[in-house]
């Protein structure tokens, strides 16, 4: 897994695995690897896996069965969703997106275009 500079290694595993939940290839009390094969599929220290299984646990997207691992809440995908849309209105973040597409001119047809060219791959 390749990582940014600009972001905690343990949040951007948080965002893989929540990317899986909301693809459905990690569904609703399915099992996710363990600490140590999450590590080693890619390739970072098992503690940082750890913090990762810790955050996602407080924010409710994952539960653990003593003794058989971590699954995926029952919530997952609401909570998830519910984050990023608040990352993306309360952070600025889609205020910048929108700020760029009005600076080089894209229009909200052409931008429907793209989004819809985007869907499609």
């Amino acid at each position: 897994m390749n990582f940014k500079d600009n972001k905690a290694i343990y949040l951007q595993i948080a965002d893989r695995i929540g990317n899986d939940i909301l693809n459905c290839h990690l569904p609703v009390d399915g099992k996710i690897p363990s600490v140590r094969e999450m590590a080693a599929m890619i390739e970072v220290n098992a503690n940082t896996v750890a913090r990762t299984y810790e955050y996602l646990q407080q924010s409710g997207i994952i539960y653990t069965k003593r003794g058989l691992g971590y699954f995926v809440s029952p919530d997952a995908h609401d909570i998830i969703v519910s984050q990023r849309k608040q990352l993306l209105t309360e952070h600025g973040e889609m205020d910048y997106f929108l700020s760029q597409l009005k600076a080089v001119g894209i229009t909200p047809d052409e931008l429907k275009q793209i989004y819809s060219e985007f869907l499609n791959k």
